[in-house]
């Protein structure tokens, strides 16, 4: 074969591909907008419908998954490939598959399971995987968390569904407790009764279910108590703050002090022996 005949051939097969190449990358970015402004329509549309954050961001991923997965497959019928036979491919190399996206696909399980469960939804402010913050998303794989000093934590599914969740916000109402210890010459009847106007004087503090004052224990220093409150979950912190600050006012009033921890040392009287045989003066 002549070098004019090989140079054609090789200028029809980079003509041939170079332009089937070419309508391929213009399918994928077209296929990848559409696939963002269809997720993004999807969302703001369930959102105005004052539908659940948490489910509207997965159905609008969802349906960005499912756009990309199918330009990719009808972009690679281009290049002559059978669609039809990958349900056969995938599952001869499904073990390896599995094997090699082991993680990935914990991830995965453990999202779907969040999503049915519902531990918690985005908003909520939660401890998991040794983590506190505030759920941003819930995505297939990770959830994105925003601490308190705001910062950005992404945790694993796999971590998240496999462990100890504390949610913090879940229920409308919670307990605020306040550890106080009063010095032993208090009398204990008088010191409940000031503990008691402390609990009631707090803004913010729920009638039903009442305040409670608990005598603890007997400490090393002190007489420990526990000044209980309840109070709507948005004011809990205010409402912490606030009963500290009252018990401390009432107890100053009332004349009742807060001791700190003191320890007596008491010196025996040295024998000869440990003073080398020397009497010690007196």
């Amino acid at each position: 074969m002549s070098f004019e005949k090989i140079l054609d051939q090789l200028v029809g097969y980079a003509t041939t591909w170079g332009v089937k190449i070419v309508g391929v990358l213009i399918g994928l970015v077209a296929a990848f907008w559409i696939a963002g402004w269809l997720r993004n329509r999807i969302q703001a549309a369930l959102e105005r419908k004052k539908f659940d954050p948490t489910l509207s961001r997965f159905f609008a991923n969802m349906a960005r998954y499912g756009v990309l997965t199918g330009a990719i497959l009808g972009l690679l019928g281009v290049f002559g490939v059978q669609t039809a036979s990958f349900a056969a491919v995938i599952a001869a190399a499904g073990l390896a598959i599995g094997l090699a996206f082991q993680g990935t696909l914990s991830n995965f399980a453990a999202g779907v399971m969040l999503l049915i469960f519902r531990p918690f939804k985005v908003g909520d402010l939660i401890t998991v995987a040794g983590q506190t913050g505030f759920v941003e998303a819930i995505d297939l794989f990770t959830i994105e968390m925003k601490t308190v000093d705001n910062k950005m934590i992404i945790v694993p599914n796999k971590n998240v569904f496999g462990t100890t969740i504390e949610n913090y916000t879940f229920h409308p109402i919670r307990r605020v407790d306040v550890p106080v210890g009063v010095e032993y010459g208090a009398d204990i009847d008088r010191t409940v009764e000031v503990l008691h106007k402390a609990a009631t004087s707090v803004k913010g503090v729920l009638e039903d279910p009442a305040h409670q004052i608990f005598l603890s224990e007997l400490g090393a220093s002190s007489v420990d108590y526990q000044v209980r409150v309840w109070c709507n979950t948005e004011d809990y912190w205010d409402v912490y703050q606030a009963t500290i600050r009252a018990v401390k006012l009432h107890l100053d009033e009332a004349g009742l002090g807060i001791p700190f921890p003191q320890m007596d040392v008491h010196l025996d009287q040295p024998t000869p022996a440990a003073t080398g045989g020397l009497a010690m003066p007196r």
